[in-house]
């Protein structure tokens, strides 16, 4: 029987419109892209292999045209799909209404190729059965212009990865990659972490007091802090500059001992009210939601990372509880205006709901996304409690529909207060404190929804602070006066909140982009978490000052937002693809492209792209990039012939990976190549061999080792042992190394004549006996079990397969994503985070006790985001790549051009 083919991108979305359209509809998701460019040599068309442009699989001589190819675990889906379309009247493509979605639309056309049948573009904004049904009744044309604008980023981002991560390879490490916005969000966190070694800490001193109006004040207690000295502002943190320098004039700065001074100067002093300044407080709803707005809140009200926050959006979206969530609108339909209006009469009274309905103008700059903020989805809104919702998916609901309401709801109105006090100390000085305070007479939409901030500095909208009633004229006495320490701060690291902020504030990527980049930068190991913040790794700072000395107009903050600007005027039908690929990609006049910075690269000294004075250009102290991480080095500067050491010997410190980079003082360098790695602390010669033995800090952790002779043939090998987790390289004793050497020990000999012996491997200590391996309990046991506790072990019946689970370390929740429960465990490599589908080890940072569902779901998610390991296909004929054939403008897109 015939019927309507309708493809979508996800199975979830795919089973939700399919309830909605009914009979004569088969709706099949593609599951996301369908094909995409060679992600390996393996690969790559034969045909193209041994072009010059080859391996970028983008003909950069013809037109920059792509050649692309279906991924091998796509290509029975695609049969799956093309059987599907066999039996249909019409194709719908239903994917999502931005460029990713429209790319998608257009390669399903292209692959599938359907012959006689009226091929249709369904688009929509929220998954619900009346909006699916308007959009399956007036579809419209394929947009070219939003496909070419993918397409241009898509050969941007090849080229520009293919091109500069070979040179990171060489001359810094291999697994690195350079990206187009990953590369210049890399740099942001570089960049601040660069000001916070640079910064300068300044003290400054303030007097902090609290004021007694009177018994017939309403407020009588009430804080102030002081102003003025003699007229002079007295300085605060604003005042000083990174460099730790007081800036501007007139201001004075006060040390501990002239506030201490001036606290006894005014011991006795009554004040005067110089000034009472009293404005009116008025404050306007937040604007809906749009893609980063929403991470960002996400972020400070629920601890959700930027990956976990999209990841839940589109759980909700696909099931119809929300609008599409990749939007840079914060625009409402007339609809949602109307249904937000209702909740805010039913829920909160008229006296709440203004006369007219509030709009808010978007920032939009290009046509790319969709046209409406994130809203809670329908022509009604239904309340969280209302949705059936559980965990993060309801948390999420809440926010958004909280934030809708209030946008329709009166702004909240009150009154601020600015009280200067005066009094003079008995030094003569003349002192004026400032009071300041707020008072919320009508919370407005503040009653629905108050914005996080990013900042425990920050008040909240809603804070209040209430000041007594005076006037010009009145007198105060102050009931205590201190004076307060203070010092400067260095500016805060990003966390994924504000870098989000950052980025689009710059105009740096696209909203529905910043998950995956923040994700990747993590994966990559260029910056990780300390806490919430981001902290940058020294590999990145390596990578960066490759870029900025060679490449510095790919990581210009401008031209990052330049590049975007130019996607949009792509998408408007305003600029040419190839054009600008080709100014990109071989430069013009004025601009030099990417192949000649790649091709005239000249000499690059690795050895300095990897070097980073600590302390100053002239400490003698210097951290290294190496191989197997940051070290620190110095120059061992003792005369030659010393005893002790060889002038001019190099000594090294691994460098804590979870040690902060402006956190690695002098000081602490110092104290790390106090006991450097590789340096070795003697115990004395072995009992049984004479020869010396050592304790050392390895690459995995200190050991102990035996000095063989300088005449020991090559193929000797010295004994050696870890440490046992108890022990320390300050602790460790020659009888202790003795004994580690000893391993693996022989326990004895069972009656079957096989040896026993007790071993320390990989995954802990254990007995093995011929092929018949038993754990032990500790590795205390290793130096101490005897032969019948031994034998008492192998009595006992072996498991088979996987061992007991054992009970989990603590229990999470529901993860938001697969709704499975998710638990802690402990396995062979630690601590891990499980749903049943997915493990995710802990990161550095995390411990059984603070872990929350929240940060176990972005471990989750950001494994789950990788898909599973993939296997070796084995080799066979492949098919030919489809290259990218003109396409045919609309007629409306026609008489734009004309």
């Amino acid at each position: 029987m015939a019927h309507k083919l309708v493809i979508v991108e996800s199975p979830a979305k795919a089973r939700t419109i399919g309830g909605y359209l009914g009979q004569g509809y088969v709706v099949e998701s593609s599951i996301g892209h369908i094909r995409d460019l060679p992600q390996s040599a393996a690969d790559t068309p034969a045909k193209i292999k041994d072009k010059p442009w080859g391996r970028l699989a983008v003909d950069v001589d013809n037109g920059f045209e792509p050649y692309y190819v279906v991924p091998r675990d796509k290509k029975s889906h695609i049969s799956k799909l093309k059987t599907l379309l066999k039996d249909a009247d019409e194709l719908y493509l239903a994917t999502d209404e931005d460029r990713e979605g429209e790319a998608i639309a257009w390669h399903l056309l292209d692959e599938l190729k359907p012959k006689n049948i009226p091929v249709r573009r369904m688009v929509f904004h929220e998954i619900t059965k009346s909006a699916i049904q308007a959009a399956a009744e007036n579809p419209r044309e394929l947009d070219m212009d939003l496909v070419e604008a993918q397409e241009t980023r898509r050969i941007l981002d090849r080229l520009y990865g293919y091109e500069v991560s070979p040179v990171l390879w060489k001359k810094i490490s291999s697994g690195l990659s350079a990206g187009r916005v990953q590369s210049v969000a890399t740099r942001l966190v570089v960049d601040r972490e660069q000001e916070r070694i640079d910064f300068k800490v300044a003290s400054y001193w303030d007097l902090d007091g609290t004021f007694d109006a009177g018994n017939a004040a309403d407020q009588r207690m009430f804080p102030a802090k002081v102003w003025t000295v003699d007229g002079s502002r007295v300085a605060n943190g604003s005042n000083f500059g990174p460099d730790g320098l007081l800036k501007g004039r007139d201001v004075v700065h006060l040390d501990r001992a002239r506030a201490e001074a001036l606290v006894a100067a005014l011991a006795d002093t009554t004040y005067d009210v110089r000034s009472v300044e009293s404005k009116p407080y008025r404050r306007s709803p937040y604007a809906p939601f749009r893609t980063t707005t929403l991470q960002q809140e996400a972020s400070r009200k629920l601890g959700m990372s930027a990956s976990v926050t999209m990841s839940v959006a589109q759980r909700l979206y696909e099931n119809g509880f929300i609008t599409y969530m990749r939007t840079d609108s914060i625009s409402l339909s007339d609809t949602a205006i109307r249904a937000a209006r209702r909740q805010v009469q039913e829920l909160y009274g008229a006296e709440y709901l203004p006369d007219a309905p509030r709009t808010y103008l978007s920032k939009v700059k290009n046509a790319q996304e969709a046209h409406e903020a994130i809203r809670p989805a329908g022509d009604s809104f239904r309340t969280p409690a209302q949705t059936g919702l559980t965990g993060d998916q309801f948390r999420l609901y809440e926010l958004i529909w909280m934030r809708t309401v209030a946008s329709q709801m009166k702004d909240a109105t009150g009154q601020s207060v600015t009280i200067r006090l005066g009094g003079a100390a008995s030094t003569g000085e003349d002192v004026v404190f400032s009071a300041s305070g707020r008072v919320i007479t009508f919370h407005g939409f503040l009653k629905a929804y108050v914005e996080g901030t990013d900042s425990a500095e920050q008040s909240s909208d809603d804070a209040e602070t209430r000041l007594p009633n005076l006037a010009q004229g009145d007198t105060v006495t102050a009931a205590s006066l201190r004076a307060q320490g203070h010092e400067t701060k260095p500016p805060a690291r990003y966390t994924e909140a504000t870098l989000i902020k950052e980025l689009e504030d710059r105009e740096i990527g696209r909203p529905s982009t910043y998950a995956s980049i923040i994700g990747t930068i993590l994966n990559r190991g260029y910056v990780y978490k300390k806490g919430t913040a981001l902290v940058p790794a020294w590999i990145a700072f390596s990578v960066i000052r490759l870029l900025n000395d060679h490449f510095h107009r790919l990581v210009d903050y401008d031209f990052t937002a330049v590049m975007e600007d130019i996607l949009d005027e792509i998408a408007r039908g305003e600029k040419s693809r190839t054009t600008e690929l080709h100014e990109f990609y071989y430069g013009s006049e004025s601009i030099d492209g990417l192949k000649k910075l790649v091709d005239e690269l000249g000499d690059i000294d690795a050895r300095e792209l990897a070097t980073f004075p600590i302390g100053g250009p002239d400490s003698g102290v210097q951290l290294r990039v190496g191989r197997y991480g940051p070290y620190v080095e110095t120059v061992d500067t003792k005369a030659a012939g010393d005893d002790e050491g060889e002038a001019g010997a190099a000594v090294r410190a691994n460098v804590p990976d979870d040690l902060p980079p402006d956190e690695l003082t002098l000081e602490k360098a110092k104290e790390l190549l106090a006991n450097p790695a590789g340096e070795e602390v003697r115990l004395g010669r072995h009992p049984e061999s004479g020869l010396e033995v050592v304790a050392k800090s390895g690459r995995f952790g200190p050991y102990v080792t035996e000095l063989l002779p300088e005449d020991a043939p090559k193929s000797a090998k010295a004994r050696t042992g870890s440490l046992f987790k108890s022990m320390t390289l300050d602790t460790v004793t020659l009888d202790d190394a003795v004994k580690l050497l000893s391993l693996p020990r022989v326990v004895g000999t069972a009656e079957d004549g096989e040896e026993i012996t007790a071993q320390n491997g990989r995954y802990g200590p254990y007995l093995k006996k011929g092929t018949d391996s038993r754990s032990l309990a500790s590795e205390d046991q290793l130096l101490t079990i005897t032969l019948d506790e031994a034998l008492r072990i192998y009595a006992q019946p072996k498991q088979r397969g996987r061992a007991a689970a054992a009970a989990p370390l603590k229990e999470l929740g529901n993860d938001p994503v697969s709704g499975n429960p998710v638990v802690i465990k402990n396995g062979r490599f630690g601590e891990y985070v499980t749903d049943g589908e997915y493990n995710a080890t802990l990161r550095r940072d995390d411990s059984v006790e603070a872990m929350t569902l929240e940060r176990a779901a972005e471990l989750l998610a950001e494994k789950r985001a990788k898909g599973p390991a993939k296997k070796t296909a084995k080799k066979g004929a492949k098919k030919a790549p489809a290259k990218r054939a003109p396409a045919k403008k609309t007629a409306k897109r026609t008489a734009k051009k004309s």
